[in-house]
């Protein structure tokens, strides 16, 4: 069996919201591991709505932390 390497579609805007859930999932990574990440500041940079909702990235994030391979 061949595992595909993770790639973000073309067609995904840079300036897209992914929410930290939605992160996890697309990178198929436990969201005990990202948070762990966060905590180590290691990952994509993370935002939260309104200075104290919900985690989120943008798919910018998204490209620039595949293409380092973190």
């Amino acid at each position: 069996m061949t595992i595909a390497p993770i790639s973000v579609p073309d067609d995904w805007d840079d300036n897209g919201i992914l929410l930290f859930e939605d992160f996890c999932a697309f990178i198929r990574t436990p969201q005990r591991t990202v948070r762990e990440w966060r905590r180590l500041k290691r990952g994509p940079r993370w935002w939260r709505f309104n200075g104290n909702g919900r985690l989120y990235t943008t798919v910018a994030e998204l490209r620039r932390f595949l293409k380092a391979g973190e």
